[in-house]
């Protein structure tokens, strides 16, 4: 999530848009510090970022939320904040066994030890989203081609502008051509 993040935002950047990029882990250490993993304070976390990504909105920014939302009343709630029209949920779908492959940290291994509770997908729910705009099955795709394929459905729903042609360019200078037949 976060290297796609991370991917994505410039590219939106090169189309004007003004990025704030919201990583799970990074919030944890500031705005949401104190929290536990309980169901609890996962929704407060989650709800959390809904309104700063609500206030990033407010002020035609994009938010780029990469983190782990396990519940769908959270995620809801977050969509309400920030407007429906607003809100594009991207859900990784990505197997246990690809996320332990990609594990840097080592915090599956020590999930499936037991040595870590309440770890997502290891021994805490996952409520996985019914419908969400766009769906990266990332054991199918690298990072880069999910960043892609997450533009192109920006693009086709009108978030952000299409990619123009070179005879549109050339239109939306006024120049007029000088070659005759």
């Amino acid at each position: 999530k976060s290297t796609i993040a991370d991917i994505l935002a410039p590219m939106l950047m090169a189309k004007g848009k003004k990025v704030t990029v919201l990583d799970g882990d990074v919030v944890r250490t500031h705005l949401s510090k104190g929290l536990s993993f309980s169901k609890e304070d996962r929704i407060t976390n989650i709800i959390r970022i809904g309104f700063v990504a609500s206030e990033i909105a407010k002020h035609n920014g994009v938010a780029l939320c990469a983190l782990i939302s396990p519940y769908v009343a959270a995620r809801d709630e977050a969509r309400s904040m920030v407007g429906d029209g607003n809100f594009i949920e991207v859900f990784v779908d990505t197997p246990i066994e690809v996320c332990r492959q990609r594990d840097v940290k080592g915090l599956y291994e020590q999930a499936m030890r037991g040595k870590i509770k309440s770890f997502t997908g290891i021994d805490h729910d996952y409520e996985p989203p019914q419908s969400p705009e766009i769906c990266i099955r990332a054991a199918e795709m690298t990072a880069e081609e999910s960043a892609r394929r997450i533009m192109g459905v920006l693009e086709e729903k009108g978030f952000i502008a299409k990619k123009a042609t070179v005879e549109q360019e050339y239109k939306n200078t006024g120049a007029t051509s000088a070659i005759k037949n």
